[in-house]
């Protein structure tokens, strides 16, 4: 390290892993979006329920896609407010990823093992933020 220059504490496998949850949920929420219409069309979904977990999937959208953005940012900033808000939002979308998997009105299995393979994202996910914001924070005592 050269004299004046701080390290780099940004995690690159945080980073990384949250450019592959991105593409993971996107890829989640088309294919979410599809089933809905295939179970609307296919099954006795009660109307109320269907317009239910339709608005949920949309609530989802949305903050995992914020909690995505903060993490992204938090990290490559260097930034530990951001990173923390980014895990602070992980526990709605764990809890909405949760109520995918067990609690809607119609689970196929397609959608309990996409819903398995987000929450392993979030649990590294976790670990690796709390690893990094670890790392923001001892730089700033030293």
């Amino acid at each position: 390290m050269a004299h004046g220059k701080q390290p780099i504490l940004s995690s690159t496998p945080l980073q990384l892993l949250l450019n592959l949850n991105c593409w993971y949920f996107g890829a989640f929420f088309l294919a979410d979006v599809l089933m809905f219409i295939y179970k609307g069309v296919l099954l006795p979904y009660p109307t109320n329920n269907l317009i239910l977990d339709g608005t949920l999937l949309l609530l989802f959208l949305g903050l995992e896609s914020l909690r995505i953005f903060y993490g992204w940012k938090g990290n490559l900033c260097e930034h530990a407010v951001t990173t923390t808000l980014s895990l602070l939002l992980l526990l709605p979308c764990v809890t909405l990823c949760v109520y995918l998997l067990l609690l809607q009105t119609f689970v196929l299995r397609i959608e309990f093992l996409m819903c398995c393979g987000l929450l392993c994202f979030y649990g590294l996910q976790f670990l690796l933020s709390v690893l990094a914001l670890s790392g923001f924070s001892r730089s700033k005592v030293n």
